[in-house]
């Protein structure tokens, strides 16, 4: 198992349909791991990366309040298979117990338990890449720490737009499971 750095939200609008990825990144290595999910959970992504704060709670925040009620913690998540296109991922919780998740949820999950992201090595050798990114698109590629609350807010608000402006078919290939 790899530890993991969530790098952000993307659009990819070169894809033959506009597809929302999230970008991992290693944090000891150089391979990234880009995985489509789906707008719903990429808005969950972005919104608690700029710290912004939901004026009531979403379905992950949801998740983790229910966890934290029963006495349990979410100790790390991890993208654990990749079978047939699909991400498999758990949630591992405090006492040990493994809770299968699309990997976009268990993402949305970790980020708002503030626990680690990691992926197995099978999977890094399989879907992994190497981006080419000089030191001027690291900075707009890495939104952790980086961005400014305006700025932030202003990503996250560009991204609303966005989804407000595309038809719901352009994300949708019949597999919904593929996050």
């Amino acid at each position: 198992m790899r530890q993991m750095e969530v790098l952000g939200v993307r659009v990819r609008l070169n894809a033959p349909e506009h597809e929302v990825l999230v970008l991992l990144n290693e944090r000891e290595g150089s391979r990234s791991l880009p995985i489509v999910i789906g707008p719903h959970e990429a808005v969950a992504i972005a919104t608690v990366q700029a710290g912004m704060p939901m004026p009531r709670p979403g379905t992950h925040d949801l998740l983790l309040a229910c966890v934290e009620a029963t006495g349990m913690k979410v100790q790390r998540v991890a993208i654990t298979e990749l079978r047939e296109g699909t991400f498999i991922a758990e949630i591992v919780l405090s006492n040990g117990s493994r809770v299968d998740s699309r990997a976009s949820d268990a993402i949305a999950v970790g980020l708002r338990a503030g626990v680690e992201v990691w992926c197995a090595d099978a999977v890094l050798e399989e879907a992994a890449v190497v981006l080419d990114v000089d030191e001027d698109d690291r900075e707009h590629v890495h939104l952790t720490g980086t961005l400014g609350t305006d700025e932030a807010e202003e990503r996250v608000a560009e991204f609303r737009s966005f989804l407000d402006s595309v038809d719901p078919e352009d994300f949708s290939d019949g597999n919904d499971d593929r996050s």
